[in-house]
């Protein structure tokens, strides 16, 4: 389900920190959004994981700005990728337990990704910026 043009999904990366509870977090909404919950925890499982201090930039993490174009649509989108007590969708600011959200983690800046939408219908994301949150 999740491959990218050529037929395989791409490499993706995540922080170790984050995966650990990105996985208590798909294990909890399992019976409330079993696709999501699965989804996730394929990705989780493939993704190379690394230390915060360690991770590129490039990268999709959590809190992290990330623009990219649906490629059916030509449509660009950016959006925060945040945990879902801070989601706030008018102010583009999504959930990683939206379908979305499940597919835009770990991937890089470039890359693309076939992702279902909530209609069912498979998209071509194509990740065109990462931007990092300040860290203190």
């Amino acid at each position: 389900m999740t491959r990218s043009k050529s037929g395989r999904r791409p490499p993706i990366h995540m922080i170790d920190s984050e995966a650990d509870s990105l996985t208590s977090m798909a294990i909890g909404v399992e019976d409330r959004l079993p696709e999501v919950s699965e989804l996730l925890l394929d990705e989780i499982s493939r993704a190379t994981i690394h230390k915060a201090e360690r991770m590129p930039a490039d990268i999709v993490t959590m809190m992290s700005t990330v623009a990219f174009t649906d490629e059916a649509s030509g449509a660009e989108r950016s959006v925060q990728l945040v945990w879902p007590k801070d989601a706030d969708i008018s102010a583009g600011k999504i959930s990683i337990l939206t379908l979305i959200g499940a597919g835009l983690i770990g991937l890089r800046e470039s890359q693309s990704i076939n992702w279902p939408d909530r209609s069912g219908h498979e998209r071509v994301l194509r990740i065109t910026s990462v931007t990092q949150p300040a860290r203190d």
